[in-house]
């Protein structure tokens, strides 16, 4: 079975642009014009990648976006007539895991929900019931769990994933287009700032649970797991 994208845009053209680009690449798509139709539908049966404009009637895409991560871990991508450095962290921290400025090419929309699905496919298929193990963080890919201590980490699939390639390659500093490449599935020369937002998210879930695992930017490398030492 194909792929179920949910997509809610209330401009009528871009809506039915983009959803016939998605449904020209084989994929199941379902389109509403705002996204609380989205949200209802979401929650009576759960796709497997969500296309959210910001600026629509009813509730925000911010707003709909932090409904959809409370009860799922579904990729989201997030649409926005203004191009801010405000709406793009406020959309990153809220949990999605890429953001398009309007107008954007529908061909690169597509590449980056075909990486997305195509990373979350590879992570489904890679996940064994071994534990990963640093300093005070324990992840079991099996169960897509993540621990700090005895407390649970609640995180997205794409934290998860950058957190577990961290855990896995926790003797070396690793590249941010590395990550991006192993996470997201995308080449060097798509222009997204996702990794280092998702980084500073993943940041502050764990100094809010204080934990002794920290991830430092090493200037020229990129990032590296360490343990702060107890004072």
């Amino acid at each position: 079975m194909p792929p179920l994208i949910y997509i809610a845009e209330d401009e009528k053209n871009i809506r039915y642009l983009v959803r016939s680009y998605l449904e020209k690449e084989g994929y199941r798509v379902q389109a509403f014009e705002n996204g609380d139709q989205l949200y209802e539908a979401f929650k009576a049966a759960p796709c497997d990648l969500v296309v959210l404009d910001i600026m629509m009637p009813g509730s925000s895409g911010f707003i709909v976006c932090t409904k959809i991560r409370a009860i799922s871990p579904v990729p989201i991508i997030m649409l926005t007539a203004r191009d801010t450095d405000e709406d793009y962290i406020s959309g990153i921290s809220l949990g999605s895991d890429d953001y398009f400025t309007k107008p954007f090419s529908p061909v690169k929309l597509i590449m980056r929900v075909k990486a997305m699905l195509r990373r979350v496919a590879m992570d489904t298929a890679e996940k064994t019931d071994t534990r990963i193990h640093f300093a005070d963080i324990t992840l079991y890919p099996e169960k897509y769990a993540a621990f700090c201590g005895e407390t649970q980490l609640n995180l997205t699939n794409t934290e998860f994933s950058l957190l577990a390639y961290l855990l896995a390659n926790q003797d070396r500093a690793i590249s941010r287009e590395e990550l991006l490449n192993k996470i997201w599935g995308y080449d060097n020369a798509v222009e997204t700032r996702a990794t280092d937002a998702t980084v500073k998210r993943l940041r502050k879930k764990l100094a809010d649970l204080q934990s002794t695992t920290v991830i430092e930017t090493i200037w020229g490398h990129g990032f590296r797991l360490t343990e702060r030492k107890a004072q």
